[in-house]
Formats: C-alpha cells, sequence, structure tokens
C-alpha cells in the first residue's frame, strides 16, 4: 500500500470530520449545515474560490495548481446527503435526527474529499486546476443532473469529471472499476388499472380490476426473460400493488408502481415500450383500462474507457496491481454521477469498505479505516492528470 504520508497524518482529523457529519445528517437538497460545514472547511484550507448555492445546495471549491502554471480544469466529486432510515449502529457518533442516517457513507465521501482539498491547497504540486464538488441529493434527487444544469462544468472549465463510492464486501484497500457501464440507469412506472367496481358476490356486475393487475405484474417478468437480449442485463420490479379496501367490495381501480433498472439505451427503450404494451393490453382484454406513467430517472453510468484506465493506473499506484479489479461486473443500483458523466469524460470507481453491513442497512457505517486510502487516491488522481 503505497498512501500519501501528509494524509495518513490527517487521518484523526478527518475521521472527526466524517463523525461530525454522521451526527447531522440531511436530506436530499436540504444540507444546509453540510454545506455549510463544507465551506467553511474549504475556506479555512486557502481554496482560491468556494462558490455556494450551485444546483441549489452544492459546493464548489477551487484550487489552482503550482504559480504560474497553465493546464486544465478536473472535477472530483463527493455527494453530501443521507437517507430516510432510522440507526441502529450505536455508535456515539450516531445520527442525532430520528429517521435519517448516513446510511451509504456520503459522509466519508465528504470527509475525505475535503481531506484531499486541505493537502492539495497545501502542497499545489500540479499544474492546471481542481474543482472540488461536493453535490446534494444523491439519494433520488438528481443532485448531480442539477449542478449540471447550473453551468458548472463550464462555468469552472472542468474537462474531466472522477467519483469514488465505497463498497461494503470489498476489502479496505482495494479498489474496482469497469469501462463502460458500471451501474445501471434507474427509471420508474406507475400504473392505474381502471374497471368498474361493485359487490364481490357478483363480480360478473363487475369488471375486476385486480384480476386484470394481478396478470399485468406477471407479464412484466417476460419482459427480461422473452424481450431482452440474454446477454444483456433487465430488472423489471413491481414493488407497489395497493388495491381495495373491503372484503366484500372489487375496487372500482388498482395502482401499480415499480423500477425499472437497464444498462443500455436499447435495453431501456424496449423496456418502456413493453411497459406501456403489456399494460394497455391486459388491460384491454379484460375489459379495463391502463393509465402508464414512466419517468426516466439516472441514466446508465457509463466509464469513459481512457479515463477508466487512467483511475484504475491511480488506483493501482496506491493499492498496488493486486488492489484493482479493472472488470468489475456491473450493479444494477443507480447514481446521479452518470448526469456528470454525461456532460464530460471521466470514470466512477468503488472502494472497499471492508466487512460492513450494506448500503441503505440501518446498521451501516462508513469505515474510518478506509479514509486514508480513498484521500491518497484523490490526491495521486489530481496529480498525476495534471502533472506538469
Amino acid at each position: 500500500m503505497q498512501l500519501v504520508d501528509d494524509v495518513v497524518a490527517m487521518k484523526d482529523d478527518i475521521t472527526e470530520w466524517r463523525r461530525t457529519l454522521h451526527a447531522d445528517p440531511e436530506l436530499l437538497f436540504d444540507v444546509h449545515n453540510t454545506a455549510a460545514f463544507v465551506a467553511d472547511k474549504l475556506k479555512s484550507f486557502g481554496c482560491d474560490e468556494v462558490v455556494t448555492g450551485i444546483g441549489r445546495t452544492g459546493v464548489v471549491g477551487i484550487i489552482h495548481g503550482r504559480p504560474g502554471s497553465n493546464g486544465p480544469a478536473i472535477g472530483l466529486r463527493a455527494d453530501m446527503d443521507a437517507l430516510p432510515i432510522n440507526e441502529i449502529t450505536g455508535a456515539p457518533w450516531a445520527s442525532r435526527t430520528p429517521g435519517k442516517m448516513h446510511a451509504c457513507g456520503h459522509d466519508g465521501h465528504t470527509a475525505m474529499l475535503l481531506g484531499a482539498a486541505r493537502h492539495l491547497t497545501e502542497t499545489r504540486n500540479f499544474s492546471g486546476t481542481v474543482a472540488v464538488i461536493f453535490q446534494p441529493a444523491e439519494e433520488g434527487g438528481g443532485g448531480g443532473r442539477e449542478m449540471v444544469n447550473d453551468g458548472m462544468m463550464d462555468r469552472f472549465g472542468i474537462t474531466k469529471v472522477f467519483g469514488m463510492h465505497n463498497l461494503p464486501g470489498l476489502p479496505v484497500g482495494q479498489f474496482a472499476i469497469r469501462k463502460g457501464p458500471i451501474m445501471a440507469a434507474t427509471d420508474i412506472f406507475d400504473i392505474t388499472v381502471t374497471g368498474r367496481g361493485g359487490h364481490a358476490a357478483m363480480p360478473h356486475q363487475t369488471i375486476d380490476p385486480i384480476v386484470a393487475t394481478s396478470q399485468i405484474v406477471t407479464s412484466l417478468q417476460s419482459i427480461s426473460s422473452r424481450n431482452a437480449n440474454p446477454l444483456e442485463s433487465v430488472v423489471v420490479s413491481v414493488t407497489k400493488f395497493l388495491g381495495g379496501s373491503a372484503y366484500n367490495v372489487i375496487p372500482e381501480t388498482v395502482e401499480l408502481a415499480g423500477t425499472v433498472r437497464t444498462l443500455s439505451p436499447e435495453m431501456r427503450d424496449m423496456t418502456e415500450t413493453r411497459i406501456n404494451e403489456i399494460a394497455s393490453g391486459i388491460a384491454a382484454a379484460h375489459g379495463c383500462k391502463a393509465e402508464v406513467k414512466y419517468l426516466r430517472n439516472y441514466p446508465v453510468t457509463f466509464n469513459h474507457a481512457d479515463e477508466t484506465d487512467f483511475a484504475a493506473d491511480v488506483a493501482a499506484s496506491v493499492a498496488g496491481e493486486q488492489g484493482i479489479e479493472r472488470e468489475q461486473p456491473p450493479t444494477m443500483g443507480g447514481e446521479d454521477f452518470s448526469f456528470m458523466l454525461e456532460a464530460r469524460p471521466g470514470a466512477f470507481i468503488f472502494m472497499g469498505n471492508g466487512d460492513t453491513a450494506s448500503l441503505h442497512h440501518p446498521a451501516y457505517d462508513f469505515n474510518d479505516d478506509a479514509i486514508p486510502v480513498g484521500v491518497s487516491y484523490w490526491v495521486k488522481l489530481a496529480e498525476k492528470a495534471l502533472a506538469a
């Protein structure tokens, strides 16, 4: 393991920042305390510029390289928001707010990027500019999209952008990455099936939407098994089925909702089309009507080839070649860093969190032993990307 010495010396400070953030979790765009904490730290480090309010509550710190040097700007991104979960870790730094907790490690991501910002401002051993990006609302709010739409890339001249996320189950000190799709597009759908309600003892006088909707649920599963290329990944999960309020009443309407996960534009288009066709066709066959609302949420997180090779080489310089998996299988989870990768070339990498509870679990906690690894990766990436 080739960690940066100054980073190792900062571990206690960064751990304290991480635990402070963990105790005060905030959701979506309502990350005012977290953003203020980040902005204050960046100013105290001596960042050349600290800009708040990008993408509503995002923060960007600008760090120029050695005096007189010229070069491009790269972006390093961390996410700041927490999840609506009750924490059960019992840690001294556990959430002080019931119903909110850092169950995905964004507190660790933010603290590590702050540590990298401190080192980079103190050393400035690079030619060009580093933009440290602290994003709100990754957990379903599309904060990455909002920051891009706010003109962040053009405003700061960012030419490439990189992201990192911890991964439980991957040992501390190891990294994993792949070219192309590394995380899925995350779409959602709502289906309302309308029939004719009536007495459950006289079903022949009704048009039963529950029977029709049940067949829709079953048939949606044929999309991945019969419509998708067997070599492509498609997930269609129905997660809500709402209908009826009494034992002896056939309801007028039934509502379905769920999520779709795909790794290619072709599979995404096909799945949306088939959901509409299946819902409408089966409803019609039963004398019902189906209204489908399909929302395209986060796009595929797609790693660009050259930047992926570069990020993997940087990870190898920290963890050794044995510490980087360059062909990590993609996950069907989603990430709104995808919007930044649509705007600029870059790469998203996983960093080991060790044998901990899984992400989005009430017993999860970021592993502070991973801090020097993640910060060393950020520092080396910036210095190598912007070498004189």
